[in-house]
């Protein structure tokens, strides 16, 4: 069994293999703000109807590709999971060619967030580049090519952000 004391610092194949490459497109919608609040780590968040779409083997964390793109044509409904109230741009603020439409690497946690007690499964993306305005409501493309470690529960928040910086690295190798 993989736990926090034992687990590999380098995971995976060379190349992707089934179940991957698992491509998705969604609408990037407010969760309740933890990434970038509690954990330092801004993440994009989509629609549970897009989570429910994925074929992904275990809950956890994931690697791949994602692209960012203007969506004028946005349908946002209700207030986001936190209550908190967000600025809906559709990714009108970025720019192009620099923030939208090109790809960058991304880093995705696919689950119920054990620390968090969450009661849906959920998905959160951490693109792996400094965007200097957020993009609620814009089309994030996720290309997913592989996984990294199993979804864990921690006994602090400090552990919970020691352990995704630490992910962060290695996946940026």
């Amino acid at each position: 069994m993989v736990d926090r004391t034992n687990r590999p610092e380098i995971v995976g194949p060379d190349e992707p293999s089934e179940p991957y490459p698992q491509r998705i497109e969604a609408t990037v919608i407010a969760g309740f703000g933890r990434g970038s609040s509690d954990l330092g780590i801004p993440t994009a968040n989509i629609p549970q109807n897009a989570v429910d779409q994925l074929h992904l083997p275990h809950t956890g964390i994931y690697y791949g590709w994602a692209s960012v793109h203007k969506n004028e044509d946005a349908e946002i409904e209700g207030k986001p999971e936190g209550g908190r109230d967000v600025d809906y741009s559709r990714g009108e603020t970025l720019v192009d060619g620099v923030e939208t439409g090109v790809v960058h690497p991304m880093v995705m946690s696919v689950g119920w967030n054990p620390f968090y007690n969450n009661d849906k499964k959920s998905a959160e993306i951490h693109i792996m580049h400094k965007f200097k305005h957020e993009f609620y409501g814009a089309k994030m493309r996720l290309v997913i090519l592989g996984y990294i470690r199993p979804e864990l529960d921690y006994v602090s928040k400090s552990k919970l952000s020691d352990q995704s910086r630490q992910t962060l690295i290695l996946t940026a190798l």
